[in-house]
């Protein structure tokens, strides 16, 4: 049985026109989950049968671009479960090729998420999660541990009070009463196999024009793939590329997982995932 990257990677394969989809949906917007009540079931209160996700698109970008990640390198599971768990790695692989779309996403909302960062409510027999919001706050703030950096600073007047200080998060800014020198920003964690940019909403048409590549703590990263915002929706979508191949996936459409001969118009850069170059 072929996984859904190799079947993906069939379809750019055997596509001649250049515009052919992919033969079947991949990730759709929102999910219903049904639960199966056996006579083991623990009653609660209130009592739901089913759970319906809603604006699901501020996930679903994402964990398209983290499972073409796990495909795209054979160490990069191994070295991705240190962070996220290897349960999690491998249920989330196992959910992805067999089509669980609906409990992937759940798996990221109960095994990644907290409690705050999505609204929830119970409406007649239904459990109803909403996940309206921004992307980062969904997905790459759950990812903090494994991008963060740290760089060091030193202040040139010994009677600084914070002459050596580190910062893990954003470039210090102290008025030390001296000149401060900074040493390289550098993976607390070592070089993650992948990193996230957050690009501010640039245009789409501007991806031709960004970095293929970047040189980060004596790693070379590569660009994978993007996120993208449409402004009049409020929706996201994102954009990927496999055997030098862009494929778009917008789980918010009938089709929703197409070769692209440009980038998408009319859409918004939200952010830039490149991975680490394998080393030679």
């Amino acid at each position: 049985m072929k996984t859904l990257f190799e079947e993906i990677k069939a379809s750019i394969k055997n596509n001649y026109n250049q515009d052919r989809s992919f033969w079947r949906p991949v990730l759709p917007w929102g999910g219903v989950f049904t639960i199966k009540a056996g006579r083991k079931a623990v009653s609660c209160t209130p009592l739901y049968v089913e759970i319906r996700l809603k604006n699901t698109c501020t996930i679903d970008g994402f964990l398209m671009l983290l499972y073409v990640i796990l495909n795209e390198n054979e160490n990069f599971p191994r070295e991705l479960s240190l962070h996220l768990g290897r349960e999690f790695v491998d249920y989330f692989l196992y959910l992805m090729d067999t089509y669980s779309f609906t409990t992937v996403k759940l798996l990221w909302i109960w095994d990644k998420m907290e409690k705050q960062q999505y609204k929830s409510e119970v409406h007649k027999a239904s459990l109803i999660i909403d996940l309206f919001g921004n992307e980062h706050d969904n997905f790459t703030k759950n990812l903090e541990n494994l991008m963060s950096t740290i760089q060091e600073s030193y202040c040139s007047n010994w009677r600084c009070p914070t002459r050596v200080q580190e910062d893990q998060q954003r470039t210090i800014n102290i008025n030390c009463g001296g000149l401060r020198e900074f040493a390289q920003r550098v993976f607390c964690h070592g070089a993650p196999p992948f990193v996230v940019l957050n690009m501010q909403h640039w245009k789409s048409e501007d991806l031709a024009y960004v970095p293929y590549y970047l040189d980060l703590s004596d790693h070379k990263y590569l660009l994978e793939g993007a996120t993208l915002f449409n402004k009049d929706e409020h929706h996201y979508s994102a954009a990927f590329q496999i055997d030098g191949h862009w494929m778009h996936y917008d789980g918010l459409r009938n089709v929703n997982l197409i070769l692209l001969n440009k980038p998408p118009e009319f859409l918004l850069l939200s952010s830039l995932v490149y991975i680490r170059a394998t080393e030679k």
